[in-house]
């Protein structure tokens, strides 16, 4: 197991804004062999979100229709061309593991806000 990261304030963690949203539609992104563009509904608006899941799973678009757990609050970033309007929260990549989405265990509203 990796160790902890080193400690932040209540302060820092208020910072990040993690919001459900559901995936309406996946998108290969040309050019890519890892991204794709998830369509995303946050309730008051849609955003692009590219996510490097394409090698993580046999079907990326088994996706289509969940809710997960999104940062909406990161400044976008371009990557391969296209505008990221936020980050995918996933579990264990960063173990080395397969990777799996971070969803609430019922349906909630878009939008709606973790923490």
């Amino acid at each position: 197991m990796a160790p902890v990261k080193s400690q932040i304030t209540i302060a820092d963690l208020n910072k990040i804004d993690i919001r459900v949203g559901q995936i309406m539609s996946v998108e290969d992104v040309s050019g890519s062999d890892k991204l794709v563009r998830l369509i995303v509904d946050f309730g008051d608006c849609r955003r692009n979100i590219l996510a490097g899941i394409k090698q993580e799973r046999a079907d990326p678009n088994a996706v289509e229709g969940t809710q997960a757990l999104f940062v909406v609050n990161l400044e976008p970033k371009k990557m391969m061309g296209e505008l990221s309007e936020g980050m995918l929260f996933d579990i264990g990549y960063a173990d080395g593991l397969q990777p799996v989405l971070a969803v609430p265990e019922s349906m909630v509203p878009n939008g709606t806000r973790a923490g």
